[in-house]
């Protein structure tokens, strides 16, 4: 199993601080959202409806005209692999989110991990290339007319652009949703993390007809409960408090790079949900705030922090005490 953010039961251990106690600043996730909606007793009782309006309230969200629920996005990721012959050359702009490369691998194909730069030479020797954006975990944001044009030329040659969009709800006007139609042209989203809804397990995927209906006979009947059904369908039709949601959102990531800016730790690149720093002592300022009980997503290799947004304003005083502490 790879290493991803939210470990904190491992952390709590490790460190031997009560989980009740720690800050969890490690996974990207909005550490606030909507009171749970009622979910019908039918939506318990029963095996998952297709017919409960569920496709038509998320396209109208995400701007799409056809799309698939999937048990979280990492389902699709698993699963799309699969779709293609195997030996194919998966290109990846790199760095990403790992479960894409190793889902890839594992079912037989060709991984090449790309800077950005490097991906217009390398782009007619592909099969599929693949783009996290707004990037996880840099944040860069790549411009939808150059993915695109990439798109377009992968698939003159029955090639694939797939788009991670995880990060994506608080700035929708850079999305590839509307384009999703196109043959060859695949967007992830994930519903958990705008709507601080993790562990509700759910995602979609954009594509053309025929993709997905490939990829739901792959992936077999009642992929989704009923009930997460049930909340997403409330949730994904509340426009005012998705729109609550990505204001506070938005002021929150700003607060948190001016934060961590005026006390050193100018982030490289981040989006509203996460700011990435860059230091050269990334694996011991890690420790520092772990033995503090504020879990952080670490990348040694690349001696990089994650910094996810605190839910609250004891949280906030929490950090930034911290910041003033953290050795020089």
């Amino acid at each position: 199993m790879l290493d991803h953010g939210g470990r904190l039961r491992e952390a709590a251990q490790r460190y031997n601080i009560p989980l009740a106690d720690w800050l969890d600043l490690s996974t990207g996730i909005a550490p606030y959202g909507w009171a749970i909606p009622e979910v019908p007793a039918a939506a318990w009782q029963r095996l998952p409806e297709l017919d409960d309006g569920l496709e038509a309230i998320a396209c109208d969200f995400y701007g799409a005209s056809m799309l698939l629920p999937v048990a979280g996005s990492q389902a699709a990721i698993q699963a799309l692999p699969r779709l293609r012959r195997m030996g194919r050359r998966v290109g990846i702009v790199s760095p990403a989110y790992a479960e894409h490369a190793e889902a890839w691998r594992r079912e037989g194909h060709q991984v090449i991990e790309l800077s950005e730069g490097a991906v217009e030479r390398s782009l007619d020797r592909l099969d599929v290339l693949l783009v996290v954006n707004p990037n996880n975990p840099t944040g860069r944001l790549i411009e939808r007319e150059r993915l695109l044009d990439w798109h377009a030329r992968l698939q003159a040659r029955g090639g694939w652009l797939l788009v991670d969009e995880a990060f994506m709800d608080c700035s929708p006007q850079h999305s590839l949703a509307a384009d999703s139609d196109l043959p060859g042209l695949i967007v992830l989203r994930s519903f958990g993390k705008f709507f601080g809804m993790a562990g509700i397990r759910l995602g979609f995927v954009l594509a053309e007809a025929a993709t997905l209906e490939r990829l739901a006979q792959l992936l077999g009947p009642w992929a989704v409960s009923g009930p997460a059904r049930a909340v997403a369908a409330a949730l994904l039709g509340d426009v005012e408090g998705q729109r609550q949601q990505r204001e506070r959102l938005n002021i929150d990531g700003l607060r948190l790079a001016v934060l961590l800016s005026e006390h050193g730790l100018a982030p490289v690149g981040g989006t509203a949900l996460f700011q990435l720093v860059g230091h050269y002592q990334a694996v011991g300022l890690h420790g520092y705030f772990a033995r503090r009980g504020i879990l952080l997503r670490l990348f040694a290799e690349t001696r990089c922090l994650r910094f996810g947004l605190p839910g609250d304003e004891a949280g906030w005083q929490r950090l930034e005490q911290a910041l003033k502490e953290m050795p020089q």
